[in-house]
């Protein structure tokens, strides 16, 4: 195995390499933007509240900045929204900056901005760029910064607390329904501050960059009382990856070191950071709102209607290979055949679905909050 803080793909403060390029993240992004959509009054909020007084930095440019941008797709979606309550109350001109990992695929997000060559955004006033670096580290002038969101990419630890996680492949663990793995208490705490750490970090480096009175959206994959966003999909990916193990085209040494390094918090975990003393952050922030929410599936929503179990599993299988692959890809030992091993990995858990697809349900929690920057 490939360790992931040696790995040049890997930058540092990330434990990813990004999502899945070449247009496949967008095209099994629609779960995504359904988590998105529901948050987009807290966008509106943000836009039409911001105080005027806030409309001039350095350069006289309002800046809105997406971190976690993958390819795009939402990313713009998100700036158009927040474009229409914005615009009619500035003058200034306005800069989109979308950002991401240096790995990211950019070209398909420079595509998608500039699509037949002209700005997707309307308006001679706006301006977009990208900017590539860790969300974890500042990536914008000191007081450049009015309006920022992220959706999901918090869900992506800064670092791997831990070098091996031998039953399962997820740190919150199996489901209770399946129960395929453990992950043990202890680990699981060290997961659990690490997870509070990487949202200090992220507040601490927004709060240099936005204005006094700027906003911050902050949106990601959790769990409630009830359900987790974990459940099912790393249940069948942990059982298609011991496929291979059974097999011994997988290591047990190779197994036991591999992990998504994705953590499902909820909500009160998220929000800890921006008052609680112990983490650093408190104080930068007030908290505007919170919300946690479910949102429908829309891979679940069209098979309950039309019962397609192929298309079901090459759906489901699509929606997280798209997030999870880059770190299977680097746990898996360097070698003509790991691409080759991944693609039959993913098989393997298309062909899993369609045998059992009762044992793999999946629901999407989401958790929110809406911050202003104090000072």
């Amino acid at each position: 195995m490939t360790d992931p803080a040696d790995d040049p793909a890997i930058s540092a403060h990330s434990t990813t390499s990004g999502m899945v390029g070449g247009g496949f993240y967008n095209a099994n992004s629609a779960t995504q933007w359904k988590a998105i959509e529901a948050v987009l009054p807290f966008v509106d909020e943000a836009a039409n509240t911001l105080p005027t007084t806030s409309f001039t930095n350095g350069n006289g440019t309002v800046c809105l900045a997406d971190f976690g941008c993958s390819e795009g797709l939402n990313s713009i979606a998100v700036m158009q929204r927040a474009l229409a309550g914005l615009l009619p109350r500035t003058d200034r001109p306005v800069q989109t900056i979308h950002s991401d990992l240096p790995t990211n695929d950019f070209s398909r997000l420079f595509v998608n901005l500039r699509p037949g060559g002209r700005p997707v955004f309307d308006g001679a006033r706006v301006y977009s760029a990208a900017v590539a670096g860790s969300m974890y580290d500042q990536l914008l002038p000191d007081r450049s910064l009015h309006l920022a969101t992220t959706f999901n990419a918090i869900g992506f630890l800064s670092r791997r607390p831990v070098e091996v996680l031998p039953g399962y492949i997820c740190l919150n663990g199996p489901s209770a329904a399946r129960a395929n793995g453990f992950v043990s208490s202890e680990d699981r705490h060290i997961f659990a501050e690490q997870a509070k750490r990487d949202v200090a970090d992220f507040l601490k480096m927004r709060a240099r960059e936005l204005v006094p009175g700027g906003k911050l959206l902050v949106q990601v994959f959790g769990a409630n009382e009830v359900a987790r966003t974990c459940d099912g999909i790393y249940d069948l990916l942990n059982d298609a990856v011991l496929a291979f193990v059974a097999t011994g085209e997988i290591s047990r040494e190779t197994y036991d070191r591999y992990y998504q390094p994705v953590y499902m918090r909820a909500l009160e975990e998220l929000t800890a950071p921006v008052s609680q003393e112990a983490y650093g952050a408190a104080g930068l922030f007030r908290i505007d709102g919170t919300r946690s929410y479910e949102i429908p599936v829309p891979f679940n929503t069209r098979f309950d209607a039309d019962g397609d179990l192929e298309r079901y599993a090459t759906d489901y299988v699509n929606f997280f290979r798209a997030f999870t692959q880059s770190i299977l890809e680097t746990a898996l030992p360097e070698g003509p055949g790991r691409s080759s091993l991944v693609d039959r990995i993913y098989n393997c858990a298309k062909d899993l679905i369609r045998a059992t697809p009762e044992l793999y349900p999946f629901r999407y929690i989401a958790i929110a909050m809406l911050l202003t920057r104090t000072g």
